[in-house]
């Protein structure tokens, strides 16, 4: 048995360390060397210069909470100790104590000037929320012990700790004495860099772990334990019992984080898929005529992981120069200046509990969802999928639904999903006819799409370097990057002029103008106007009415 205490001390104690987004990134004797490698190792960040003077190094918070409650047995537990042992910095910090945890909870608020809130009443949890200077969040959850399944004997932290999903998550530093708790050996897991369940019914007593241990598995790089894996593959069924909106957090956590092309090959590998996104189990062993080179799956796996490249291109200021390979290099000329408009894109909030990030990435996920049922094969050989994506968008904004998603995101699903082959369109015009998108095309564009026309471009990018994959030419990511440029140059830097023209007129005075009656006849025409304003072959109201009336004429 693993000993209950942790013989773990920080290998950067009593160092100067620097510190970006809570992880360590670099060290030194002294701040200004911690501060030099930093620079040489993250050119463009502006990381935070700390001491280390203790071998556990929590946030301050925890200290503070120590002397609130001097004589309460409190433990610092989960992630917020998980992290320390990995060198992060965690402002999320979760406190199980024996009993009165909403009770604390209020206490501590009251104390810090803070929000409460009643997090689990029937678990007794409370949630302190605080406001740091940056906007950043902090939440402080005061949790009573778990209760033994058995419901025998009362529950201890050792007993907590051993209920809990994975040994990396089941460690605890004491507040009052200053030591680590570690019954399952967790420490020793984290150092193996290995998810191992910290008991044989952790999937039966909650089968959402089978996800989550995919997301952590992720998100730190680590590999999951082979008696692990069996046990999350036995306990796969039970997800059916788990509701959508617990199965959605979950998902969306994965789709956020690192790696989604390898969080989704796992969880078909474990045969989740059936409970969690049934539709998504056709789309494997789906051939596909050439370009492409991959079955329906392994191209949408393939999409996600390239989304996430251009993603972390893109999000960040680079030099073309620095480029490793040839996709990079020419995706950084051609967009690289458009990076800063895009990280405030993704800013957008349709939801505050979901990232757009994340909704975009479980849109790639489901782009050909309807590939399976669409599939005809002609004479010649050739595959085609017609009507994939109109079908693919309602099938996918009906999942987004069930998964209790906003109404607003399931228009973005929708929307995304049935225009998501007009850029190949205008990439493979460019290439075959040497045709840029005209004035007018780029208007239609994004007035069908509005502002998700830039999912629908950097998603067009990741389609088809996920249909070409080895096999992509300069030729053609050239002509698409080029396309990309045009879309987006208009949309951040043209928008009054060519996507968003201002209108010359309203539908009363063209009808006063033109004495005609109300009906469809005033929207098209006022819909032509703004085409040919977009165009450039209208700038005044004059005219406007002008055109007006030739249309007119052609109508009658």
């Amino acid at each position: 048995m693993p000993d209950d205490t942790s013989s773990f001390e920080s290998n950067y104690a009593g160092r100067w360390v620097a510190r970006v987004r809570g992880r360590i990134i670099a060290q030194g004797d002294t701040p200004e060397l911690a501060r030099r490698a930093a620079k040489a190792s993250r050119p463009k960040e502006n990381p935070e210069i700390i001491f280390m003077n203790s071998k556990y190094n929590f946030h301050p918070l925890v200290e503070k909470i120590k002397t609130l409650l001097p004589e309460q047995e409190i433990y610092l537990v989960g992630g917020a100790v998980r992290d320390m042992f990995l060198n992060r910095f965690s402002h999320d910090l979760d406190f199980a104590v024996p009993s009165s945890g909403i009770s604390l909870a209020r206490t501590v608020a009251a104390a810090l000037h803070a929000d409460f809130m009643i997090l689990d009443e029937e678990r007794d949890t409370g949630r302190v929320i605080l406001t740091e200077e940056s906007g950043e969040f902090i939440y402080l959850d005061f949790a009573t012990f778990r209760v033994n399944n058995d419901h025998k004997n009362p529950a201890d932290i050792l007993a907590d700790l051993r209920s809990r999903d994975f040994t990396i998550n089941a460690i605890a530093y004491d507040l009052r004495v200053g030591n680590i708790l570690d019954p399952t050996g967790g420490e020793k897991d984290i150092l193996a860099k290995m998810i191992r369940a910290c008991s044989q019914t952790s999937f039966s007593d909650d089968s959402l772990r089978i996800l989550r241990a995919v997301r952590q598995a992720a998100a730190f790089e680590f590999h999951i334990d082979l008696s692990t894996r069996e046990l999350m593959k036995e306990s796969v069924n039970q997800l059916s019992r788990i509701s959508q909106e617990r199965l959605r957090d979950e998902l969306f956590k994965m789709l956020a984080g690192p790696r989604p092309e390898a969080t989704m090959r796992a969880l078909e590998m474990l045969g989740v898929f059936p409970y969690l996104l049934p539709e998504i189990t056709a789309l494997k062993g789906v051939t596909q005529s050439l370009p492409h080179v991959y079955d329906v799956w392994t191209h949408t796996l393939a999409v996600l992981k390239y989304l996430e490249n251009i993603l972390a291109v893109l999000f960040v200021e680079h030099e073309a120069s620095n480029a490793e390979d040839m996709p990079t290099r020419l995706l950084v000329e051609h967009l690289g200046r458009f990076h800063a408009k895009i990280v405030e894109h993704f800013l957008i909030s349709l939801n505050p509990e979901r990232s757009l990030r994340a909704l975009f990435f479980f849109i790639a996920l489901y782009h050909d969802v309807c590939k399976p049922q669409t599939k005809t094969v002609e004479d010649s050989g050739r595959i085609r999928f017609f009507e994939h994506d109109v079908k693919g968008a309602e099938v996918a904004a009906q999942r987004a639904s069930d998964l209790r998603l906003s109404n607003n995101e399931a228009e973005r699903v929708n929307t995304v999903i049935v225009h998501h082959m007009r850029f190949h369109f205008h990439t493979s015009r460019l290439e075959v006819q040497k045709q840029e998108p005209s004035r007018k095309a780029i208007y239609r564009f994004f007035r069908d799409a509005g502002d998700t026309g830039v999912e629908l471009i950097l998603l067009g990018l990741a389609d088809l370097r996920g249909t070409r994959a080895d096999t992509l030419t300069e030729e053609n990511w050239l002509a698409a990057l080029q396309v990309a440029r045009i879309f987006l140059e208009n949309y951040f830097e043209r928008r009054e002029e060519i996507i968003a023209p201002p209108r010359l007129l309203n539908g009363n005075e063209l009808m006063k103008e033109l004495d005609i009656s109300p009906g469809p006849m005033v929207g098209k025409l006022l819909e032509d106007i703004r085409e040919e304003q977009a165009a450039g072959k209208v700038s005044t109201r004059i005219q406007a009415l002008e055109f007006a009336r030739e249309q007119l004429k052609g109508m009658s």
